[in-house]
């Protein structure tokens, strides 16, 4: 169908001039209380908008608050963060995922410090470490008012529905941008990023959507149709490819584990590894692992199996576990146990250390 006579026949600039002005007045009856998110009457902090911003990035609101409180307590000023040492930082991220986001983080922390100041609009802060189009206009808009259009996954969700676009997702984004783009007002434009983002979080949903009461269901064109669940349209999912390899857990005679640094370029960059073999598309025949063991040892492969999904893989470790005698390599790290949550240890690390520790975790089977 197409976009442009979707909304029950309605002029279009009727419609960009009525659906922002009830959006508003829903939004201050229903706006949510978040830790990053300043009161009606103050200003934001343009600080707490970019770590939530960059925190938020394929996350949960639900998982991000601890993290930015704790991150907040210990850094409190864009400056902090900026004089912090990067394993501190990648030690405190640990967990969120997409740790290529803390690294940018840290350097956009460096930049603005060197600045002085956060920059306010689009183009100067799509020049920051680790910041893309969606978190620029994110930051112009709710730090400083301006009116930019931001298009996360809850404004796709309602403008997608809002017109009924038919273009599956991916290739739909820039059809839903420029729609969106129509509906940014000058009045207010930080509080209408939030509510039509709040609008797709806590009414638009992706199931069971609560179209009752929602402002915008008059103007809906999905709502009309009876058909809102279904949009945004997406194009089918690849199946995700399953890669394999086998974590070395090393003890030395003090109780101590072995640890490395992962090479700064790539997956989990700069983060503290448990020693593994390459991460292959092919199973590793037992022979195949004798051949890899990184030192002399009564190797022992423990039961069980750590499974963690990346985005564009799934990995499946096994994990071989002996007490090594004598340290075989020059960059290992030796670490007592009681000390490994001081180290950056991404997610499917730590599940590693769960299966050799014997502790029980989910996604170990």
């Amino acid at each position: 169908m197409d976009t442009s006579q979707t909304i029950s026949g309605r002029r279009k600039d009727q419609i960009a001039e009525e659906l922002p002005p009830s959006l508003l007045a829903w939004y201050d009856r229903h706006r949510r209380l978040l830790p990053w998110r300043s009161l009606p009457g103050q200003h934001p902090d343009p600080y707490h908008v970019w770590l939530s911003e960059i925190m938020l990035q394929q996350t949960t609101v639900a998982t991000v608050k601890g993290y930015f409180d704790a991150f907040l307590a210990r850094w409190p000023r864009v400056e902090d963060l900026a004089a912090a040492d990067l394993d501190q930082v990648l030690t405190a991220w640990a967990g969120l995922g997409y740790y290529a986001r803390a690294r940018n983080l840290h350097r956009c922390a460096q930049a603005v410090a060197a600045l002085g100041r956060f920059p306010n609009t689009e183009a100067e802060l799509l020049e920051l470490p680790g910041i893309g189009p969606y978190t620029a206009a994110a930051i112009a808009a709710i730090a400083f008012d301006r009116p930019a259009t931001i298009l996360d996954g809850n404004v796709e969700r309602v403008i997608s529905r809002l017109h009924r676009v038919q273009t599956p997702l991916p290739k739909a984004k820039e059809e839903l941008r420029a729609l969106a783009a129509k509906l940014t007002p000058q009045h207010r434009p930080g509080d209408y990023a939030q509510a039509v983002m709040d609008l797709g979080a806590t009414i638009c949903t992706p199931t069971r959507p609560k179209c009752v009461l929602c402002p915008w269901r008059p103007a809906c064109a999905a709502f009309a149709a009876g058909d809102a669940e279904t949009y945004p349209r997406k194009a089918a999912k690849a199946v995700r490819p399953v890669r394999h390899g086998v974590a070395f857990w090393m003890i030395n005679d003090k109780g101590e584990v072995a640890l490395r640094r992962r090479p700064e370029k790539g997956l989990l960059g700069g983060m503290m590894e448990i020693p593994s073999t390459e991460w292959r598309t092919e199973n590793w025949a037992e022979a195949e692992v004798r051949a890899q063991l990184p030192a002399a040892g009564k190797w022992q492969m423990l039961d069980g199996q750590v499974r963690h999904v990346f985005t564009h893989f799934e990995l499946r470790l096994g994990v071989q576990r002996a007490l090594i005698r004598k340290s075989p390599a020059a960059d290992l790290i030796w670490v007592s146990p009681d000390r490994l949550s001081d180290y950056a240890l991404p997610t499917v690390m730590r599940k590693v250390v769960d299966l050799a520790m014997n502790r029980k975790v989910s996604d170990v089977t």
